[in-house]
């Protein structure tokens, strides 16, 4: 059994990052209209997980197409 990733599990990487990126724009519009400090970090620090968030999602992705490829690579090895 090789390592395959459902289709389930790449629409909820979609799902979640999109809503990631919604509350990433969110806080940015929170931080741009903040009148005190309080405000402008947690729009700023909302932005910046959400940033984070998807660049982790981005390189799970890319850790998993590796994975499968090493996966195929080493049946097509084992197999002759």
């Amino acid at each position: 059994m090789g390592f395959e990733v459902s289709m389930q599990e790449y629409l909820s990487g979609w799902i979640v990052g999109i809503m990631v990126s919604a509350f990433g724009l969110i806080g940015l519009y929170v931080a741009a209209g903040a009148r005190d400090l309080e405000m402008t970090i947690f729009g700023i620090a909302l932005v910046a997980f959400a940033i984070l968030f998807v660049i982790g999602l981005i390189r799970r992705h890319y850790d998993d197409v590796d994975a499968s490829r090493a996966t195929a690579k080493a049946r097509a090895v084992n197999n002759g």
